[in-house]
């Protein structure tokens, strides 16, 4: 299958101007760091569990049932910039939020990922954060690639229950 291209040098003023706008910041605030800042872990804030330098919180745009995002509570993006307790802290907090999905929705694998940048496709790229989902056997079917939907067979509030229940103490 031949790859076609479509030449449209009026994207690169677009492209270039949102690197700018990305870099430069100014959005009026961080979300991650609203929800870090929203009180304790509950069903209406979405967060799972908060640690002394590491929160889980639900993804309010789910994959999967059970999307969790895992971020340090100090505002930073880039990974190098992490102190090495925030580093370790991130990693523990990520090797327990594995450990609390495969006990609550028992999934046959689990992606764990990071997207740096805007480019990379981080859709909020200035506050860290990692993806850990539960996957299924056959969990991808023709709703996402020919109707662009994805369907999540639960509430967040149930998968907040299942997650809180199932995070180890």
């Amino acid at each position: 299958m031949p790859l076609e291209q479509l030449w449209a040098g009026w994207r690169h003023e677009y492209v270039s101007g949102a690197t700018a706008a990305e870099r430069g910041g100014g959005d009026g605030g961080c979300v991650f760091c609203r929800i870090a800042g929203s009180g304790p872990p509950s069903a209406e804030n979405g967060v799972v569990w908060r640690g002394e330098r590491t929160f889980a919180v639900l993804n309010a745009y789910p994959y999967a049932s059970g999307h969790l995002l895992l971020l340090p509570l100090r505002h930073e993006e880039e990974l190098g910039a992490l102190t090495a307790e925030e580093s370790a802290d991130l990693w523990s907090a990520t090797t327990t939020a594995v450990a609390a999905l495969q006990a609550a929705y028992e999934p046959d694998g689990v992606n764990i990922g990071a997207n740096l940048g805007r480019a990379a496709g981080a859709g909020i790229p200035r506050h860290l954060h990692l993806h850990v989902l539960p996957r299924w056997s056959g969990d991808t079917n023709f709703m996402t690639a020919v109707a662009g939907v994805r369907v999540v067979p639960e509430s967040l509030t149930v998968a907040w229950e299942k997650l809180t229940a199932a995070w180890p103490a």
